[in-house]
């Protein structure tokens, strides 16, 4: 009957008043706030060409820089003068950069470099060296840089030794304090001399230890050197620590034997291990070929090691071989 088709008509009606409002609604709407078409929904050749497809994320790349155009956090880090290609010839540390975001993970340990002292023109370079910080807990960063000024470094030391030794604050406390122990009791030193060496020579809180040991081991069996000369030689000359022992060897083998250099000069004047074999040979041999090779400071014209081995050609050639530079290059020629 009539009657009994009346809630049906009156729900049709409803839902007929619903959707004019709908569309009233949708009409009102900026345009932005409409939701995208669907997939499926077919649209014309002129809409097709002005869509602009994202770049795909490779899947698998040997390089960091398929993913920079992808990657706020690498983007940054090359503005910020990351080398990548450098980074990811370390172990993991591509994989690490790519899980970071800049805002939440990177930012905070920029400006943790900053207030330690690493200056803004070094942050791409020590990044470049150590990007495994960018991974590291802030609070266990800020815990180390504690630990050494308890240690009575100050600020600006800190700032050389972590600009110097960049892997330095991946190093625990108590790492830290073996270390600095060790080369105190190793070497004798008081605490302020250990202090020092370490500041002039940050990468030996980093390096290995094993080739320290053998070169303490070097100067005192192989090279006859007294503990109280090791300490003094080390302590003006950090760098014999981590020298080559073949070098070392090879270049006292010329001062010594072939020189005779005797052992207390070689203690007051340790600068010249650093020095290449070659300079120190041809200089001692030109001197020597001038009748001028003259190395006891008891004797006339009396040359230092220092002078020998630190000061350029021409300084060298006119101030103690009292000679030309000419006449050293002839001489060069004949070797």
């Amino acid at each position: 009957s009539p009657e009994s088709n009346l809630p049906s008509l009156q729900q049709e009606q409803a839902k007929a008043g619903t959707l004019l409002d709908l569309n009233a609604k949708v009409l009102d709407k900026d345009w932005d706030d409409i939701p995208p078409s669907s997939a499926l929904q077919e649209i014309s050749e002129e809409e097709a060409v002005q869509i602009i497809a994202e770049p795909l994320l490779p899947i698998q790349s040997s390089t960091l820089r398929d993913y920079v155009d992808h990657s706020e956090t690498l983007a940054k880090l090359v503005h910020l003068g990351v080398n990548l290609s450098q980074v990811e010839k370390r172990q993991k540390a591509g994989q690490l950069l790519l899980t970071l975001d800049f805002e939440k993970d990177v930012k905070k340990i920029l400006l943790f470099l900053k207030d330690v002292g690493v200056e803004d023109n070094q942050l791409g370079p020590f990044l470049t060296k150590n990007p495994y910080i960018l991974g590291e807990d802030l609070e266990a960063l800020e815990t180390r840089v504690a630990y050494l000024k308890s240690k009575k470094f100050g600020k600006s030391e800190i700032a050389q030794m972590v600009s110097r030794a960049p892997y330095l604050l991946l190093f625990s406390v108590e790492r830290l304090d073996n270390r600095l122990g060790f080369f105190k009791n190793e070497l004798g030193l008081s605490v302020k001399k250990t202090k020092d060496l370490v500041i002039r020579l940050p990468r030996l809180l980093t390096g290995k230890l094993e080739p320290v040991k053998e070169n303490l081991q070097v100067c005192q069996i192989e090279l006859g050197f007294q503990r109280n000369e090791i300490q003094q030689i080390v302590y003006k000359t950090p760098k014999i620590l981590t020298a080559s022992k073949k070098r070392l060897k090879q270049t006292f083998d010329y001062l010594h034997n072939i020189m005779g250099i005797p052992h207390h000069m070689l203690t007051r004047f340790p600068q010249v291990f650093n020095s290449k074999l070659l300079r120190i040979r041809e200089r001692h041999m030109f001197l020597a070929f001038l009748g001028r090779a003259q190395y006891d400071p008891a004797q006339p014209s009396y040359i230092s090691l220092d002078q020998l081995v630190s000061l350029p050609d021409d300084v060298f050639c006119t101030e103690i071989a009292k000679a030309s530079m000419r006449d050293f290059e002839n001489f060069l020629k004949t070797l």
